[in-house]
């Protein structure tokens, strides 16, 4: 079982595209630029602005674009806010439940926080802590770094486009109700 689904990918990957293009996006582009169900574009992104990662507007240039600069938005902030604040490992207490302790396990057995959930919790925060240290910037520019300038141009036009049709289609279904 992962820890974290695919909740956390969907939503990085589409805020490296915000990351370059400081225009507002619409959650159905950025679903459709990456092969995403829509439906479950639209329900992460509000979770986002909610958590101050991302900016909402409304109206023909209306979308999402980045709340902060992206080197003040933390992997882990991203994280946090897509899948609310998991704990690595999830303690039974297993340690007192043992058959050769009848029904009271011994005080030796539960004293103390067992040695197995101890190593989790450090295991947890070292994880949180690499993740509060990578920003969006970071990510982007290893993207940047991969990717083809090329590309991340056709990318970038293809979000303009979407847009602009988007507008054009909006301004033709107002005229088209005006003259009705």
């Amino acid at each position: 079982m992962a820890l974290y689904g695919a909740s956390t990918e969907y939503v990085l990957h589409s805020l490296l595209w915000l990351v370059e293009h400081p225009e507002p996006v619409s959650s159905l582009d950025l679903a459709e630029l990456q092969d995403i169900p829509a439906a479950f574009m639209a329900k992460q992104l509000p979770k986002l602005e909610k958590a101050g990662i991302l900016a909402a507007s409304e109206g023909l240039r209306g979308g999402y674009r980045l709340a902060r600069h992206p080197a003040q938005i933390s992997v882990l902030d991203v994280v946090d806010a897509a899948e609310g604040r998991k704990s690595l490992f999830n303690c039974q207490e297993i340690r007192g439940r043992c058959v050769l302790f009848d029904d009271t396990p011994p005080q030796w057995a539960t004293k103390g926080v067992c040695s197995i959930h101890a190593a989790m919790l450090r295991a947890e925060q070292t994880m949180r802590e690499e993740l509060a240290r990578t920003s969006l910037a970071d990510l982007a520019g290893s993207m940047r770094d991969k990717a083809p300038s090329a590309f991340l141009g056709e990318a970038q036009g293809w979000l303009e486009n979407r847009a602009q049709t988007r507008r054009t289609s909006k301004v033709r279904q107002r005229r088209t109700a005006d003259t009705d």
